[in-house]
């Protein structure tokens, strides 16, 4: 009885129910633009550098009718130079090619330039993360440095204690620790020599 009270209890309560359009939106579809291969090299840059899907990606630079309006208007995107640019297809959510092409024909503008431009403005994203790049490499090589202290210290310890001892095994532990954090760090450092030769 008590049991049918909480089901119905939680039966009663009014959520905001999605719609089949908003559902639709998320579907996933395909759509190829004409891109400089800086574009694409900068979509594929982030998205491995920050672990982040190219869909989602797209969908958070495209989904923006505001910020494709300030493009269009302050860019002149009537000038593309077609020779330097190739066919990319890139999976992106209905809703935010809707938006895409919403603005294109609002705008009187290319599919291929807003996108183009859209893209543009990870560059700064890039420059930061290089810069984040930079200074991490310098502390992995400091920690480098500390480990190769650490076993020293960790010889030191086995020659004057023996290993067995309590102090040698906890201190061996801490280096192992911090030997499994390094080789973390170095892993993650080399995904980001993508956005280094960026």
């Amino acid at each position: 009885m008590e049991n049918e009270k909480k089901r119905r209890r939680y039966i009663d309560i009014s959520l905001p129910q999605p719609s089949s359009r908003d559902l639709r939106g998320r579907q996933s579809v395909r759509a190829t633009f004409k891109l400089t291969q800086r574009a694409i090299e900068a979509m594929s840059a982030v998205s491995i550098h920050l672990g982040i899907k190219q869909k989602s990606l797209f969908d958070h630079l495209i989904d923006d009718i505001n910020a494709l309006e300030i493009i269009a208007q302050e860019v002149d995107i009537q000038k593309i130079d077609a020779p330097r640019r190739v066919q990319k297809t890139y999976v992106l959510s209905r809703k935010t090619l809707s938006c895409l092409d919403q603005a294109a024909k609002e705008f009187t503008a290319s599919r291929d330039a807003l996108v183009e431009y859209s893209i543009q403005r990870l560059l700064p994203v890039i420059a930061k993360e290089k810069d984040r790049h930079h200074k991490r490499k310098k502390l992995l090589v400091k920690i480098d440095e500390f480990l190769t202290y650490g076993k020293q210290i960790l010889e030191e310890a086995d020659t004057t204690l023996g290993a067995g001892d309590q102090i040698y095994d906890e201190f061996e532990r801490a280096m192992m620790v911090l030997l499994n954090s390094r080789n973390d760090i170095s892993e993650f450092i080399e995904k980001g020599e993508m956005i280094e030769n960026f």
